[in-house]
């Protein structure tokens, strides 16, 4: 399945920061709008684990008539982050070189290698300067990333994600990957086509389920309730969950991108997080969820205290983590907020 709305092909021989090389790394994207004549009036979206670079389908609230996305001013774009498995290069993709998938050969790329490939595609558009960059959990990643690796960037708005992949969140990805593996099918992830490890993935996604909603919204929802078969409700809530990424995304691709996560550590190479997020000096809209359990809000309001010029707000919902996918109307009132903000500093 391909969201792309065009493929960039070929970033000829792309290096990541462990010193792989690609003979050629394509990127798909999608985009709404156009580039003005000044090419400053880019808006950069960046997608979560699964998600693919057709925002207006996961973001759909921020597209709607009382969104802060505008087509007919801005040059909105999402590039499908190399790894993943909707029209990008991926583990299941050919290398040219020797006429084979990549399989367990792909690399584990970073979140600075998917921002540095983004980077070219931009710069192959001539882009001048980037208004904003927006995302949630992965997407925020690498928000913070643009932010502090691009000079075009105006404004970032981060959600639900922190500096750094904390243990709880390395951990819980440890275990979906280790369900993965436990997969008779998944044979070191070289497996063939048709072949897929899909119970392995399905039980990680089962986990991943967990951590993104809230107890509460689990207990309102389905209670001790049983189906006519005997099984809990919730139970086949889960079963349903896995089996529909099963339908959808590789678990290679899975696998890579939960390893490229766990990368996450603004402070790497640039002398620490506090040196490092004292260096950007962009407004940047950090967003928290109260019943957040996979990155709690202590970790974004850590991140707004050392970023100076920030501005912390946070989402009120019982859905978790997922709520940045849900709660639109609280988003959009908060990105208005900070695009007031802007425009009166500006002024």
């Amino acid at each position: 399945m391909n969201y792309a709305d065009s493929l960039y092909p070929h970033l000829l021989g792309f290096v990541t920061e462990s010193g792989f090389r690609f003979p050629q790394l394509d990127i798909a994207w999608k985009s709404w709008g156009r580039l003005n004549e000044a090419r400053d009036n880019v808006v950069v979206i960046c997608h979560a684990l699964t998600g693919h670079a057709d925002a207006e389908e996961w973001f759909s609230g921020l597209f709607a008539e009382s969104g802060i996305l505008n087509p007919k001013e801005q040059f909105i774009i999402c590039m499908n982050v190399p790894g993943s498995c909707y029209g990008s290069t991926s583990p299941q993709s050919v290398n040219p070189e020797t006429g084979l998938r990549y399989g367990s050969a792909f690399p584990v790329l970073t979140i600075r290698d998917v921002v540095r490939a983004q980077q070219l595609v931009l710069d192959h558009m001539r882009v001048k300067q980037i208004q904003l960059v927006i995302g949630g959990s992965m997407g925020g990643m690498q928000a913070l990333e643009f932010a502090a690796m691009d000079r075009r960037v105006q404004s970032a708005v981060i959600i639900a994600a922190g500096a750094r992949h904390e243990a709880w969140a390395i951990g819980i990805s440890e275990a979906q990957r280790q369900a993965i593996a436990a997969d008779s099918r998944w044979k070191g992830g070289d497996y063939a086509p048709g072949e897929e490890p899909v119970q392995g993935l399905a039980a990680a996604r089962a986990m991943a389920m967990l951590t993104y909603r809230a107890p509460q919204q689990f207990s309102q929802r389905f209670g001790r309730e049983k189906r006519d078969e005997g099984s809990f409700q919730v139970e086949s809530y889960l079963r349903y969950q896995g089996e529909k990424l099963t339908q959808r995304f590789d678990p290679l691709s899975y696998v890579r991108l939960t390893q490229m996560m766990d990368t996450h550590d603004a402070g790497r190479g640039r002398g620490g997080l506090d040196t490092a997020l004292a260096a950007i000096q962009i407004p940047v809209l950090v967003v928290g969820i109260d019943s957040d359990l996979l990155y709690p809000t202590a970790e974004q309001r850590s991140l707004a205290g050392k970023l100076p010029n920030s501005f912390y707000r946070e989402i009120r919902s019982e859905y978790g983590h997922d709520a940045f996918l849900i709660e639109f109307r609280q988003l959009n009132n908060l990105l208005i907020e900070f695009r007031h903000h802007l425009k009166h500093h500006a002024a």
